[in-house]
């Protein structure tokens, strides 16, 4: 009896899975997707930050600043973060995709292999590049085809895998939402066009021609400014540093230093469509991003209310007299910390989040831009202030938030409520930046 039981359920369990189909195609109201659950992967190496909200603003009393960090409370959403700051050799790779892009272009040009094609062998529009084929260099035909690339200026050495990475550009772009908002209801119906005027790349007033007036291309070098370790600092030995920071394996897990702000960018933009390449279409509307400054504070204190540090506070020093960050402690004793200059990712304990050298080792950038007043109106859910200067605006138009200190700051600049600037288009030994992504389900 039992056995017939079991099998009259199997029975039953089978026709209403069959007839799931054609049930739920009579007229009913279902979704696009029937009901399929989606859930977000953990990113490599990143941390999840809660959604939460905090009184943003200095912890401690500092009457010169407290002009332009004055206390409110605001509203986050969750979002991943990396635990640690971008090291050499994570941006190295970056560097490296750009140039086997650069040479895979090429080669594509005689090789078809190299592109990505349909069933019926047919390199399928627009072009893309098969990344799953092996560039081979002891191959004599591909090699004599990357020895006489020249890509705007850019030559191959004495061989293939001394390609010159230093002249390297990315392209990317980005989307002018804030325009896209206020032109939203633009478009003539009538008439069959849009109305209005938006500002080019070079500031000049045209005509809105349609979506992709809103899209604006960057072109920028990707490679670190080696240099800025002998421009930040004029009467000093630091070639040593210029030379081998990027590039020795011995700074590997050092954080990136050298990068504008717009490098960082094109960094996050990179880092999304080498993830999109990989996932469903469903995950590839999540995109890498800088932190806003709020975001930035918010994770850097770690779940505390009220702490000065990331570690809470208020001291600098741990109870067996240790300092607790890589900073410029005492008067100028650079090494009282163990370190002369930056220092491993990692190296002091994490907060309360899981995230490392949210004080010290190297400033980060943000992705808002500075302006003095932006506390008294900014919204109190998940708020920024942003601003795209061009190549020709004023400098005070091109400062953009930096958040966290840096080794050769002193203790005040460690503190989670402290914010400072850097122009967009220059590059600091001392400033570094980590990578955000917000949550799919908040």
């Amino acid at each position: 009896m039992g056995r017939l039981k079991n099998t009259s359920l199997a029975v039953l369990v089978l026709f209403l899975l069959s007839s799931c189909g054609s049930f739920f195609n009579q007229g009913e109201l279902i979704g696009t997707r029937s009901g399929g659950k989606f859930k977000e992967k953990h990113p490599y190496g990143m941390v999840s930050i809660p959604a939460g909200s905090y009184a943003v603003g200095l912890n401690n009393q500092d009457f010169l600043n407290s002009n332009v960090t004055q206390k409110r409370v605001i509203s986050l959403s969750s979002f991943w973060m990396d635990e640690t700051e971008i090291t050499n050799d994570e941006y190295r790779q970056f560097v490296y995709w750009v140039r086997d892009s650069i040479i895979r272009q090429k080669l594509s040009e005689q090789f078809p292999e190299f592109l990505l094609t349909d069933k019926e062998g047919n390199p399928v529009e627009p072009r893309r590049l098969n990344w799953k084929e092996k560039i081979d260099y002891d191959n004599e035909e591909q090699l004599s085809a990357i020895e006489t690339l020249n890509y705007k200026g850019l030559d191959v050495l004495e061989g293939a895998k001394d390609f010159d990475v230093r002249k390297l550009n990315y392209t990317w772009t980005v989307i002018d939402y804030k325009t896209a908002v206020k032109f939203s209801r633009s478009y003539d119906y009538d008439e069959g066009k849009y109305k209005g005027q938006i500002r080019n790349e070079k500031g000049e007033l045209v005509d809105i021609k349609g979506r992709s007036s809103l899209v604006k291309v960057r072109r920028d070098y990707i490679y670190p400014d080696t240099l800025c370790w002998k421009r930040d600092f004029t009467y000093s030995y630091n070639e040593p540093y210029a030379k081998s920071y990027f590039n020795h394996p011995g700074y590997d897990n050092y954080p990136v230093v050298g990068v504008s702000w717009r490098q960082a960018r094109a960094f996050c933009d990179w880092r999304t469509k080498l993830y999109n390449r990989y996932e469903s279409s469903m995950s590839k509307v999540l995109e890498w991003r800088l932190p806003t400054e709020f975001e930035w504070e918010y994770a850097a204190r770690g779940g505390l209310k009220n702490g000065i540090y990331p570690w809470g506070g208020p001291y600098l020093r741990n109870k067996l007299g240790c300092f607790l960050a890589n900073f410029k402690p005492l008067r100028g004793n650079y090494v009282g910390d163990g370190s002369l200059r930056t220092i491993k990712v990692g190296s002091y304990e994490a907060n309360g989040f899981g995230l490392y050298d949210m004080a010290g080792n190297v400033s980060e950038w943000t992705s808002t831009a500075y302006n003095e007043g932006s506390y008294d109106f900014i919204h109190d859910m998940n708020p920024d202030y942003k601003y795209e200067a061009r190549d020709d605006d004023p400098p005070v138009l091109k400062r953009k938030v930096i958040r966290g200190g840096s080794w050769k700051d002193i203790g005040i600049y460690l503190e989670c409520g402290t914010r400072t600037y850097e122009y967009q288009d220059t590059t600091k030994s001392y400033v570094g930046f980590r990578c955000v992504r917000s949550k799919v389900n908040d």
